[in-house]
């Protein structure tokens, strides 16, 4: 490791940054300099700039991508080597304002039985049941199960936040029965195979592209060409509970959201209020004729 990469890694850990987050950061400064050949530390002004019309106009790359690239890279220059260029005030990344894919409760009981392996289909399950992210959903840990209070621990979430999450009892019993699969005393999902040791003695959890694959492959299996993929059982979650009529605050706060307004993005996605507003619509446009 260089003395430059570890200075950066150093430099997030001091501001808290989560491992993931380090982790892209990171990323985002090898792939500029292995564009220019040549150490981070080397690249000029201009060349920064002409860096990101490349990701824009050349390699068309998409804004979250841009996103982390920017913020990665203004990290390394500003913090790590303290240059404060102008061409960080201008860099902003196009917003683009998409509406999750959502999956009915029908087609998401038809993937879960299509999941061939029953160690990731009781993960995938949970992920659903309570909302989780994937990262969240594959390191929960025994501990993290309140069973008295039918209640599900997540520790140190996005923005190093924890909060708490209703364990429906049909879960927390399916969680108990996987446990009896494998016995390990820390993780729920342990590794299969972690240098032959079994899940039994494991001591990471269990990879989350074997989750992603596995969540493909049971959505071409169901012959569904919805752009599903494993974070739509999230947005499936908060669509199905507003649907239900639980209050948009109380989803925010099991979602783990610390802004109302990126929980109201499920109110587009409800077929209740669609029904609501067309019947509204239809009377409004026929009263015209009358």
């Amino acid at each position: 490791m260089t003395a430059l990469r570890q200075k950066m890694i150093e430099d997030m850990q001091l501001r808290g940054f989560a491992e993931r987050t380090q982790e892209a950061y990171l990323s985002a400064v090898r792939q500029l300099a292995k564009y220019y050949q040549k150490s981070p530390d080397q690249i000029d002004e201009e060349e920064l700039r002409q860096y990101f019309l490349f990701l824009k106009n050349e390699k068309h790359a998409a804004r979250n991508t841009c996103t982390i690239a920017l913020c990665g890279i203004k990290f390394f220059f500003q913090h790590t080597l303290g240059r404060e260029w102008k061409t960080f005030d201008f860099l902003r990344p196009q917003k683009v304002q998409k509406l999750p894919v959502v999956l009915s409760v029908e087609e998401i009981s038809r993937i879960l039985k299509r999941v061939q392996l029953y160690h990731y289909r009781v993960c995938l399950t949970t992920i659903y049941a309570c909302g989780l992210r994937l990262l969240e959903g594959v390191h929960l840990k025994v501990d993290d199960i309140d069973g008295q209070r039918k209640m599900l621990h997540i520790h140190l979430a996005k923005g190093n936040k924890d909060r708490y999450v209703p364990l429906p009892e049909a879960c927390l019993n399916m969680l108990r029965q996987h446990w009896l699969t494998h016995r390990n005393p820390l993780w729920l999902f342990p590794a299969l195979r972690e240098d032959w040791l079994g899940p039994r003695k494991a001591r990471k959890p269990m990879s989350e592209s074997g989750v992603q694959r596995a969540f493909r492959a049971a959505v071409r299996e169901c012959g569904i060409h919805k752009k599903a993929t494993v974070h739509t059982l999230r947005h499936s979650y908060a669509t199905h509970l507003l649907e239900a009529g639980v209050n948009l605050r109380i989803i925010q706060s099991y979602l783990g959201h610390a802004s109302p307004a990126t929980t109201a993005i499920y109110t587009h996605l409800t077929s209740n209020t669609q029904a609501k507003s067309l019947d509204t619509i239809d009377y409004l446009v026929s009263s015209l004729w009358r």
